[in-house]
């Protein structure tokens, strides 16, 4: 029988924020102990940093060119919900799903439509839309719980174990875990953990200049700015909170008898900065966007006692879109062959065994939008489609990316070569009508998008800015609504 696979995939878990990652504050045994007894990657990224076009990746091994999605959803706006997301994508549920599994979600989809189960799911438990909007499903031992409001690892926990207790046990199961909790507002977290780290130094995070090529949004006007070392308190008490969660379903591996047959693959969807280069958040926490280190590195954590060669560390690049190719690989399940533009990952079983990856790759791509950015060990070039700004860093003498180095007449060959190898790889994984560079033709995600963002700069010292939005979005609600009404 193929191996059963657990997969965590966390919101906004930085790399940098984990025990095994060297940060020398925040407690994370139950990672620590999976990296320590397993692979960790320790140059593992996104193909997009931020959450929704990330996730959407993860499940189809595909990137934003390809699948068509670039930016968060809007899950509630009703302009958003009428876009078939993902339409005509091949999800990793239905491909395990197809090749025997029996399959699970529990914690956050947020790739459209979360009150109802997504392609290829067996199970179901999601809190990305309103409960007015749940509709129940039923699977073969229980009905599917509307969607939650509040936000509630336990339940995501208890979820992912009652999938793992009643499940068809002649079968393979494939069970997707999300958690939220590192997610911003940053606070409350449980009080036994966020009084702990109120004593912490915070050495591990740097005392940036304010990032120079774009001003602050999003998550970086937070109030939460104003008091960094309780923002700080809050994200690092998340992090435990969410490394208890993992060792919970851990347990109820060993219990079940199920640990030698599972594989385990913790990881996020993309990184994020808590007051690195001044910002907080990730890829949108700048206008315009950015594709900094601390938002395109994530974890990622891959064990499986007796199957892998554990006790390694890895400089190998990967991605999201490796993953999936590494999760059909041990399904022995074939990568489907209908797409008209090549999937973009590679396997990195190899690696897990011990051996080199023998197609290993020297440069990383991401995408947001219309902002392409491509990195190798020495340079990193970031691209805003069509005028720019642009800007080229490097990393070895500028490892916190603060001198633009683009017109520098010494790198116009290096430049100009990963020029080549950007357009290159993206000319090969465009989709018709998906390219992240057209993505003004495209359907809108949300109404913070800033590639539409024309706005003046202003200070904000809350985030009021949303409670704003969501006024918005419940107005164009209430009209569509009305017109619906008028239309019967």
């Amino acid at each position: 029988m193929p191996s059963n696979i657990l997969v965590f995939l966390t919101d906004d878990h930085a790399q940098w924020a984990a025990g095994c990652y060297g940060n020398s504050e925040v407690q994370t045994p139950n990672l620590d102990h999976l990296a320590r007894t397993g692979v960790i990657f320790d140059n593992a990224y996104t193909p997009s940093p931020v959450c929704s076009p990330a996730r959407a990746s993860f499940f189809t091994g595909r990137l934003p060119s390809q699948h068509g999605v670039h930016d968060y959803l809007a899950e509630a706006d009703p302009e958003v919900r009428s876009v078939e997301w993902l339409k005509g994508e091949r999800l990793i549920s239905e491909v395990l799903q197809e090749r025997g599994y029996v399959t699970g979600l529990s914690g956050k989809w947020h790739l459209g439509h979360g009150e109802r189960p997504a392609r290829g799911f067996d199970f179901w438990y999601s809190r990305s839309a309103p409960v007015s909007e749940a509709e129940g499903y039923h699977t073969p031992w229980r009905r599917t719980e509307p969607v939650e409001k509040r936000y509630d690892r336990h339940a995501i926990t208890d979820r992912a174990i009652e999938f793992l207790r009643n499940r068809d046990e002649d079968q393979p199961f494939f069970l997707f875990v999300g958690h939220l909790a590192t997610h911003s507002p940053w606070a409350g977290a449980p009080e036994r953990l966020v009084e702990r780290y109120r004593r912490a130094t915070f050495r591990d995070i740097p005392e940036d200049v304010t990032h120079p090529f774009g001003r602050p949004r999003s998550e970086s006007l937070y109030a939460s700015r104003n008091d960094p070392r309780e923002a700080l308190a809050q994200y690092y008490a998340a992090v435990t909170d969410i490394d208890d969660q993992v060792g919970r379903v851990l347990d109820e591996l060993d219990s079940l008898d199920l640990r030698d047959d599972t594989l385990v693959i913790y990881t996020s969807d993309h990184g994020l900065n808590m007051g690195h280069h001044g910002i907080w958040g990730k890829g949108n926490g700048t206008l315009p966007y950015n594709a900094l280190d601390e938002s395109v590195r994530v974890p990622l954590i891959v064990n499986h006692p007796g199957s892998i060669l554990g006790g390694q560390r890895r400089k190998e690049n990967v991605s999201h879109v490796d993953t999936f190719r590494t999760l059909l690989d041990t399904a022995a399940a074939d990568l489907p062959d209908d797409r008209s533009t090549p999937y973009p990952g590679r396997s990195y079983r190899d690696a897990l065994l011990g051996a080199p990856l023998p197609d290993a790759r020297g440069l990383v791509f991401a995408e947001y939008g219309n902002l392409r950015m491509v990195r190798s060990d020495r340079h990193k070039l970031v691209r805003r489609f069509p005028d720019g700004p642009h800007e080229m860093f490097d990393l070895e003498r500028d490892p916190r990316e603060t001198v633009n180095v683009i017109d520098a007449p010494e790198l116009r060959d290096r430049r100009d070569a990963l020029d080549e190898a950007m357009n290159a790889y993206f000319a090969a994984h465009e989709e018709p009508g998906r390219a992240g560079v057209h993505v003004l033709d495209q359907p809108r995600h949300n109404g913070d998008e800033a590639w539409r963002d024309d706005r003046p700069p202003v200070l904000v010292e809350s985030s009021q800015w949303l409670d704003d939005l969501e006024a918005r979005i419940q107005e164009k609600r209430r009209q569509h609504s009305e017109s619906n009404g008028s239309a019967q």
